[in-house]
């Protein structure tokens, strides 16, 4: 049995008088004809011709979504083409009419482009004058300058680019332009102006409405013909919250033409500048600092975009190949999340974060390159979590205690030794059996989860804190640290405890 083929038009923006002559032909003649939805200023014109016609607007009534309401569609479209055995008479057995251009913004010609050719139905496609052919004309931009067309239904803040005109589509209802108004937000401020377009190019029933960008979704009335358009802008404040435009800066401060003291750096030279940054950056964290974070998060990134420039120079790698190695690892660590693997609480996700990290040292080969389980961890790391770092290592392989109580036997093995060592008068032995301490009490803080750089950070600001009580009291009663004693600060340090 032969398949009808399926023929697709484009009704235009709206107005009836752009249709073209072949399209409206085609719709004459046709022997069956169904639209996507009858809610076209067009559709009026095929009534007035009596042109038979059924349309799919019950499908949005049935289904929750629109995807599954072009799914519905492209499966109802197939069966009458594979249930029909020929087309009759000197039209299309089958023909589908959809509002503007077929080629844009219609998920149903995708889909029908994506199976008819598996099904065996042959499938035209006719063009139509674009809802974006009258959005150019009415809204007034070339898009040679620079263009995006979007879904609103879809919009990320991450497609948005503020050098680009950007016509924003299926704006349905004032819930989607709510959607939009919130995505624009956090690219554009508050009161840019955006522009609602209602029925570009019909005439009579045009509209242009230019409103700040928080009154997007404000007493306005969205419908099948309505866009919003959020003209291009070369504002450095708008460009200045992209990466692009970082990458743009780093590259400059490290050109000929740019800063001196930039170019002259190698990676040795402002290795230091890494290591103050995190450090500064973990005050602020520490203080819950939000506008100390903004500033000190940024420098650490310069840091990170300096070194990647650097290796840009020489043709090793990107901060581009730098981000997209983190983004792959991050979804081949978590297949809990990108994956079919689960995970119910974060014990499981860890452990798949462990295996996944193992098996990506198996494909890369660096398993085979240490000769000691405790190899990986950074030489460089401050003393403690050094210490940390290596005896969770060494645990994996069961070098390790069962339990709590023998490893704080130990802790007072070593402070006898350490007592021992002072008695005896040798620096050097004191200052062994005080790292064995310290590297006893480590343990310690391994069974009880505490990770010892943040316990020992902790007790550091709360020794800062009382500690600038007393100068504070010293302040007050108009004293100095000379005119005091460890009693009458022992005494105020007692207070500031209590506080």
């Amino acid at each position: 049995m032969a398949h009808s083929p399926i023929t697709i038009v484009g009704l235009g923006s709206g107005d009836p008088d752009q249709l073209t002559l072949g399209i409206w032909r085609r719709l004459q003649s046709a022997k069956r004809v169904f639209v996507r939805t009858e809610q076209h200023p067009v559709m009026a014109l095929l009534q007035e011709q009596g042109i038979p016609y059924e349309s799919f607007d019950y499908l949005y009534e049935q289904h929750a979504s629109f995807p599954d309401v072009y799914e519905a569609i492209a499966e109802r479209l197939l069966a009458e083409a594979t249930d029909r055995s020929e087309a009759s008479g000197d039209g299309e057995a089958i023909l589908y009419a959809v509002p503007g251009h077929p080629m844009v913004a219609e998920r149903t010609v995708q889909l029908l482009r994506e199976r008819c050719g598996e099904a065996g139905i042959e499938l035209n496609v006719l063009g139509g004058e674009s809802f974006l052919d009258a959005a150019f004309s009415s809204l007034g931009f070339d898009p040679i300058e620079g263009f995006a067309l979007l879904d609103a239904a879809e919009l990320q803040s991450t497609s948005l680019q503020p050098q680009l005109h950007t016509v924003i589509g299926q704006v349905y209802d004032v819930f989607t332009a709510s959607d939009v108004k919130l995505a624009l937000m956090e690219r554009y401020p508050e009161d840019y102006e955006v522009i609602i377009g209602h029925a570009l190019g019909v005439a009579d029933q045009e509209q242009v409405i230019r409103v700040p960008l928080y009154e997007l979704d404000r007493e306005q009335e969205y419908g099948n013909l309505s866009v919003i358009y959020v003209p291009r802008s070369d504002d450095p404040a708008l460009r200045n919250r992209t990466f692009d435009r970082l990458h743009e800066i780093v590259r400059i401060l490290r050109s000929p033409e740019g800063c001196p003291w930039d170019r002259e750096q190698t990676h040795q030279s402002i290795r230091k500048n890494f290591i103050e940054e995190l450090y500064e950056a973990l005050e602020a964290l520490d203080n819950d600092d939000p506008d100390g974070m903004q500033e000190e998060f940024g420098d650490v990134i310069l840091q990170v975009m300096l070194h990647s420039q650097m290796e840009e120079e020489v043709g090793a790698f990107s901060v581009y190949d730098v981000i997209q190695t983190l983004n792959e690892k991050l979804i081949f660590r978590h297949p809990h999340v990108f994956g079919d693997t689960g995970a119910q609480n974060a014990d499981e996700a860890l452990a798949n974060w462990e295996g996944m990290k193992a098996e990506e040292k198996k494909r890369k080969g660096t398993d085979a390159q240490r000769k000691s389980q405790l190899d990986g961890i950074p030489p460089d790391l401050p003393a403690l979590m050094k210490a940390y770092k290596l005896q969770k290592k060494a645990a994996k392989v069961g070098f390790d205690w069962d339990e709590l109580g023998p490893v704080l036997a130990k802790i007072e093995e070593e402070l006898r030794e350490l007592r021992e060592a002072i008695a005896g008068g040798d620096a050097e032995k004191q200052a062994d059996e005080l790292g064995d301490l310290l590297f006893a009490v480590v343990n310690a803080s391994r069974f009880i989860d505490a990770d010892p750089e943040e316990a020992l950070s902790r007790t550091n600001r709360k020794f800062k804190s009382r500690f600038q009580y007393i100068e504070e009291q010293l302040r007050i009663n108009g004293k100095t640290f000379d005119q005091t004693d460890l009693l009458e600060m022992d005494r105020w340090w007692e207070e500031a405890k209590r506080q």
